[in-house]
């Protein structure tokens, strides 16, 4: 049975002491897994999607937090330019993949075709719905070479949502992240819910796994992000027969 929203447990949550004890031991083995990856020459994609206000930038800042800046980059996706709409909708996404030994974070991606635009009628249900193998197939094309793909999806509750769109509006560092348009897409919750579960049910699979993250808790969901992107790291180091070795653990005996 494929994961759905209703499954995720919204209320649990993650000691504030216990939150930075686990960041900054999860912070460092996120700093060892880059350097396993550039030594490897695999490149990892990671892609972020969500309801508004989920915490997906936070999520990414804490991820990147200790790892080598020239190692990363972020691409925040937003609607496609003009000269983007005459290609393959999936074009500008295979210009933005990492380097071997590179990471590339997707601030959303290639799920709009089957999310936003779904939704908002940018593509038609025909385009949507064929959307579901293409990405499949894109995903493939890119875990059977060298790359690892992870994809989270994080959620809110309604109320959660709400706080944090008021906590922005009053507060002027943060107000820019608050548009008309967000407020306007809360009406479409529900909607947006069916097409993330229809989403998951459809590509939802073993090479390019999502993983769905209860969002209400800042804490717990950047714990967790940092936590499953390790995993997926050492299971893919693993099923190619290499061994994700912590780099202090080899200094350590060298030192011997």
């Amino acid at each position: 049975m494929s994961q759905t929203i209703k499954d995720l447990d919204l209320s649990i949550e993650l000691d504030k002491k216990m939150y930075k004890k686990k960041l900054k031991v999860l912070q460092y083995e996120m700093l060892n897994a880059q350097q396993f990856l550039l030594n490897n020459k695999i490149g990892l994609i990671l892609v972020f999607e969500g309801m508004d206000a989920a915490g997906k930038g936070g999520a990414i800042k804490r991820l990147i937090e200790r790892v080598d800046p020239r190692g990363y980059v972020v691409h925040p996706i937003s609607a496609p330019q003009p000269h983007e709409l005459r290609y393959n909708y999936l074009q500008r996404f295979w210009r933005k993949l990492p380097q071997h030994g590179q990471i590339s974070i997707f601030d959303r991606s290639w799920y709009g075709r089957v999310l936003v635009e779904r939704i908002e009628g940018f593509a038609t249900k025909e385009e949507w719905s064929r959307a579901y193998d293409e990405i499949n197939n894109y995903e493939k094309l890119l875990t059977d070479g060298d790359y690892i793909v992870v994809k989270f999806w994080l959620h809110v509750s309604d109320e959660e949502q709400l706080k944090r769109f008021t906590d922005r509006a009053q507060d002027p560092y943060k107000a820019w992240k608050l548009t008309e348009e967000d407020w306007r897409n809360r009406e479409k919750t529900p909607l947006y819910i069916e097409a993330a579960n229809d989403m998951f049910e459809k590509t939802d699979k073993e090479n390019a796994p999502w993983i769905l993250v209860a969002g209400d808790d800042k804490k717990h969901s950047r714990v967790q992000v940092l936590q499953e992107t390790i995993a997926h790291i050492e299971r893919e180091a693993q099923r190619r027969g290499l061994h994700l070795t912590n780099i202090l653990d080899t200094l350590e005996s060298s030192n011997v």
